[in-house]
């Protein structure tokens, strides 16, 4: 299956997360910390991942999810990196005709919802650090899902080398 990368949206990522984005105006704040209330009986883990360069196309053939919490990355050092969200089925598997990429700024955070299917995080163009947090301690913490072959293809801007 082929799915073309998309600027990163909000609107459109709402279902499955929300961007981390500082605020427009010097000595004003934004607020995220609704998004790591605390899960009982586990604890709340930081660390930093590091991740490879990728470039487009890339081919996606597993995804996971994270059902008792939501998943922060915060950009160390990132230009920008793909974002892939699956919807689920009725039975709570990944729907992968339902998928959506988007390629995300390296100034743009991104908060994946507790039990929201996503691929890893995809660095572009160079290597990346990202500080990563979520509450973890139970057996299933992360689940993980082959599925058919995710083809993430550029949008004809990326292909001609504009972005947007």
């Amino acid at each position: 299956m082929r799915v073309i990368a998309i600027p990163a949206d909000a609107g459109a990522f709402a279902p499955h997360g929300a961007f981390v984005e500082g605020p427009a105006l010097h000595g004003d704040r934004r607020l995220y910390s609704d998004w790591l209330t605390p899960v009982a009986d586990l604890h709340l883990q930081f660390h930093i991942n590091s991740v490879a360069a990728s470039s487009l196309p890339v081919t996606l053939t597993r995804i996971e999810k994270h059902p008792h919490a939501a998943q922060v990355f915060v950009p160390l050092q990132v230009r920008r990196y793909l974002v892939t969200v699956l919807p689920s089925d009725s039975d709570g598997q990944p729907d992968p005709t339902g998928a959506l990429c988007m390629i995300v700024p390296g100034n743009t955070g991104v908060i994946y919802r507790a039990g929201c299917w996503h691929g890893a995080v995809t660095a572009l163009d160079e290597d990346a650090q990202f500080a990563v947090m979520m509450w973890r301690g139970a057996a299933d913490d992360d689940m993980f899902q082959p599925v058919a072959p995710l083809m993430i293809l550029p949008s004809l801007n990326e292909q001609r080398g504009t972005r947007s």
